[in-house]
């Protein structure tokens, strides 16, 4: 009987050397005549691991990383599929303790099967969720829904029950079920985690969600920067559609239920669900007005739930396990369990998925082991280039909705970047501004002219001119944009300007500006910024120009 070999196919992992791992063990078994069967999985979140390679034995599934090509002959060389002594040799990866210590619900099966086979998903409680929706009533399954507390994963916390209750208490004869996949914010990787090692997971989300709110049709809004995501989504689409999980018949019920998959072209802005929705009806990706609400009047103005992929993605085991067990798993007002993403500089970078409650400071030093340097960590931010920057004396926040906003933070979509205590962090501020002009679908004042404003503000408060006049300046341009801009992009660009201030006022002395990383470009800039740093080296009379 062949060895089953997994070598992960994730995007985190090929970008480490999998594709090329899994090629030199496939040669060195061939050439040495050992049979095994080499399969492609996702990822189990263990990014520093990578490439994690796992063996199938009866005493579980060994792993052995992070695997280098170089390091594949010597591996064999000392009894590969069986080389337990192996100085790369793991033990049993279900008892690594990053691991063992985790709540996985959405990331259950993820590296563990094979992501685009149907039996694999069956074998490991695929489908499970449908077949309990598909003997509900659809209002039946809304309540179940409310009842487990699970809020939208994307950063809004916006309950998702109430969205689908709105949605299912429409009279439209055609109604929609959109997944925001369009993950765009810095750190993050769930979506993609989720795409690239579980597709069956989220396909089974929506169609609960399409049968719960009467929907037919359904689309993946995906960035396009994922293009293995999208291979791996496209192939499973097809494969659930053949099986009669999609289509004018699921599963002998008589429903109908589609889905398809569409493409982004790169517009963090696009990540909102009104511009997605104007994105997806082949316009321009601006920021509509609300009302209505989308749950009223949404895509091609009829109604439709928008939902994050990890929210979709969270709902199948609500319906399997029972809306109280996934209230039992949270804290506070923040039910279930949140992925949360480890980046920037922190030595064991990764994926860890946990029920609320769990602090900050845990996070960053009992999973993420400190920081990659050596060095203190000196900030946070949380919730993507949007979110807070916190410092060392709120790492015991704990990961809550409400606990975060008392902090004037937010979660987000879960991604924590780690910095060390070499950041500088007016330069931070800096780049909340600048991202904001350059990501502005420019429907709105505020955040088109506002961050603009920002970028050249913090330029003068850095290079120490007229500090305090400077000070007031930008504090009133962040009241502005954060209560006058039409969507969160520009509502919550002050949110990170206002915490660097706030905790690291003292960066914001520096002698240098840094003008060259403007959103503006071309020769005009650079005769700009030229004058601008003359301009800097006398008193500024006016402030506001």
């Amino acid at each position: 009987m062949n060895v089953r070999i997994y070598v992960p196919r994730d995007t985190s992992a090929n970008a480490c050397g999998a594709d090329e791992v899994a090629a030199a063990i496939d040669e060195h078994a061939q050439a040495r005549g050992i049979a095994i069967e080499l399969v492609r999985n996702g990822s189990r979140g263990m990014c520093w691991l990578e490439p994690l390679v796992e063996v199938e034995t009866e005493r579980g599934r060994i792993g052995f990383g992070p695997l280098t090509v170089e390091a594949v002959a010597g591996l064999f060389d000392a009894g590969f599929p069986n080389a337990d002594t192996h100085a790369l040799c793991l033990g049993p990866v279900e008892d690594i303790d990053w691991l063992k210590q985790q709540q996985r619900v959405c990331f259950s099966r993820n590296g563990i099967i094979d992501p685009i086979s149907l039996d694999d998903f069956e074998a490991h409680g695929g489908w499970q969720g449908a077949r309990r929706a598909l003997a509900m009533t659809p209002q039946d399954i809304v309540s179940a829904v409310t009842e487990s507390g699970l809020r939208g994963r994307g950063g809004a916390a916006f309950p998702c029950g109430i969205k689908w209750q709105t949605v299912h208490d429409q009279p439209a004869a055609q109604k929609f079920i959109v997944c925001n996949a369009d993950e765009g914010d810095s750190g993050t990787f769930s979506d993609r985690m989720i795409l690239e090692g579980d597709p069956y997971r989220l396909i089974e989300g929506m169609l609960i969600a399409g049968i719960a709110c009467g929907a037919t049709q359904a689309y993946v809004y995906l960035r396009s920067e994922y293009p293995l995501a999208r291979r791996v989504l496209s192939e499973a689409i097809l494969r659930a559609r053949t099986a009669g999980w999609l289509g004018a018949d699921v599963a002998g019920s008589g429903r109908a239920f589609d889905i398809d998959l569409r493409i982004g072209a790169g517009a963090y802005i696009c990540g909102e669900e009104t511009s997605l929705l104007e994105s997806l009806e082949g316009k321009r990706g601006q920021v509509r007005f609300k009302p209505p609400l989308p749950a009223i009047k949404g895509l091609f103005g009829q109604p439709t739930v928008i939902n994050n992929l990890i929210t979709l993605a969270s709902v199948p085991d609500v319906l399997v396990n029972g809306a109280q067990w996934y209230r039992d798993l949270g804290y506070g007002r923040s039910r279930g369990t949140l992925p949360i993403q480890l980046t920037g500089n922190i030595r064991r970078g990764g994926l860890v998925e946990l029920g609320f409650g769990v602090s900050l400071r845990e996070l960053l030093y009992d999973y993420g082991g400190g920081s990659a340097s050596g060095r203190p960590i000196r900030a946070v931010q949380v919730g993507g280039p949007l979110g807070a920057y916190l410092p060392e004396s709120q790492f015991d926040t704990v990961i809550d909705y409400e606990a975060f906003a008392a902090i004037d933070a937010m979660l987000g979509h879960g991604g924590i970047v780690v910095f060390d205590d070499t950041v500088d962090m007016a330069e931070q501020a800096r780049f909340a501004m600048e991202f904001c002009a350059i990501e502005s679908c420019g429907k709105c004042t505020p955040c088109r002219i506002g961050s603009r404003r920002g970028v050249e503000v913090i330029d003068r408060l850095r290079q120490g001119v007229d500090a305090q006049a400077n000070r007031v300046l930008l504090d009133s341009l962040c009241d502005t944009m954060q209560h006058g801009s039409l969507c969160a992009l520009g509502g919550l660009t002050p949110l990170p300007v206002k915490s660097a201030l706030r905790h690291f006022s003292e960066d914001f002395h520096s002698t240098k500006v840094q003008l060259c990383r403007s959103p503006f470009r071309g020769d005009a800039f650079q005769q700009a910024a030229s004058a601008m740093n003359d301009l800097l080296q006398e008193p500024w009379q006016h402030i506001g120009k």
